[in-house]
């Protein structure tokens, strides 16, 4: 017996290609391994939940009674909004070490064999990342209420600057992305997070930026963790955090989007390059 050809049109269904899992589907995917992964390893969920608590004490207890000059502001009301936002700095490097080491391990290399778009590859993993990121915030300001820290803005600003911090979370989690692709290993991608470690302490998160040498002022004033953690202090402290600073939220708060925009325009398509090339 023979198979009787159908020609097109007349019941023959033509052959379509395997069009792999969706972008939405792939990213969601990765997302959700990410999240598993580090929650199911203790000490990741640890280092990156105390690194930002353990500052926040020894820079309350320790160097809070030295500290004076804030503006008008008690200490602990001004460093805990620093605290809160650099927390994302901390939990976000976590991104780079990953991300090398899903490339050292060969994870990546399985993901590009698979029928799915490579951007879902690093969309899941900064996206993963941001939620991790997002419960150190949590933790961080927890801990920061704990000892002394007081909202004096209102709760509706108080929940706008943690929504904020969580944009944060996401953009410098694009960046510790990118330089993880770039590093080759763990270990070089955490040597390559410590370069942006700077941009936390000479910055406005711990003391005032008025309190610096004038060059130093110069770079602490136009740099992105400046604007985010005066941002976040005026919501969560109102117009007394205005009176110290100088400048209302409207002078901070677009500049802080713009950076958070201009990291995550610049990374993404880094990182994708970056993802096809490795």
């Amino acid at each position: 017996m023979t198979a009787t050809s159908l020609p097109m049109g007349a019941g023959r269904v033509a052959p379509t290609a395997n069009q792999g899992a969706s972008f939405p589907a792939a990213t969601l995917t990765i997302t959700a391994r990410t999240v598993k992964k580090t929650v199911r390893t203790p000490s990741l969920m640890i280092g990156g939940t105390v690194s930002g608590v353990m500052f926040l004490l020894i820079f309350r207890y320790v160097f809070g009674g030295a500290i004076g000059h804030t503006g008008g502001l008690s200490y602990v009301d001004f460093v805990a909004p620093g605290f809160i936002v650099t927390s994302v700095l901390f939990g976000a490097m976590s991104a780079g070490t990953g991300v090398a080491e899903d490339v050292q391990a060969g994870l990546v290399d399985r993901l590009r064999s698979l029928p799915v778009r490579g951007a879902s590859i690093v969309c899941g993993r900064a996206a993963g990342d941001t939620l991790l990121t997002a419960w150190g915030l949590l933790v961080t300001t927890g801990v920061s209420f704990a000892v002394g820290f007081r909202v004096h803005g209102g709760a509706g600003p108080a929940l706008g600057a943690f929504g904020l911090a969580v944009v944060y979370a996401l953009a410098f989690c694009w960046l510790f992305a990118a330089l993880g692709f770039f590093a080759g290993s763990a270990q070089g991608a955490q040597s390559l997070s410590f370069l942006v470690f700077p941009l936390t302490f000479v910055s406005s998160a711990y003391v005032p930026v008025s309190t610096m040498p004038s060059w130093m002022r110069a770079f602490a004033n136009h740099q992105p963790v400046t604007v985010m953690v005066d941002t976040a202090r005026i919501l969560a402290e109102g117009h007394s955090a205005t009176l110290a600073l100088g400048h209302g939220l409207g002078y901070y708060l677009p500049a802080s989007l713009v950076w958070s925009a201009g990291i995550v325009a610049v990374c993404v398509p880094v990182a994708v390059w970056r993802l096809h090339r490795s």
